[in-house]
């Protein structure tokens, strides 16, 4: 999936990296606290999220993070696009809630990162 194919996916406004929206996805991952970035983004996959910190977006460029997508039609700060600029992080805003957004994608057929616990686990 490119990232031109979430754009129409989830209706999104394309705020940075216009130029890239041919770029490749393998993943989708929703984190909204910095410990869960750090601890489940991967290269190459889409961040759903509402944090718009000019940390998430360096975090993002170290972790090579294909694109930011703003849910819940949350729009970063004005201070926030010039940095994912600079960085060539495509950021997009859909008005999608998390959960809607993240269904939309999975059932275009990108998955997410961590596979199901085993049964004889407890989550969380």
């Amino acid at each position: 999936m490119t990232l031109h194919d979430i754009v129409e996916t989830l209706d999104a406004l394309v705020l940075t990296g216009e130029d890239q929206l041919d770029r490749e996805v393998r993943s989708a991952f929703a984190a909204d606290v910095m410990s869960d970035l750090l601890a489940f983004g991967k290269a190459g996959s889409v961040l759903l999220t509402r944090m718009s910190s000019p940390q998430v977006i360096r975090t993002s460029d170290i972790l090579d993070i294909a694109a930011i997508v703003m849910v819940r039609g949350h729009v970063p700060s004005e201070h926030v696009l010039p940095l994912a600029g600079e960085l060539n992080i495509p950021i997009l805003a859909t008005k999608y809630v998390l959960y809607e957004a993240a269904g939309r994608l999975y059932g275009r057929g990108l998955r997410g990162l961590i596979e199901k616990v085993d049964s004889g686990q407890r989550a969380g």
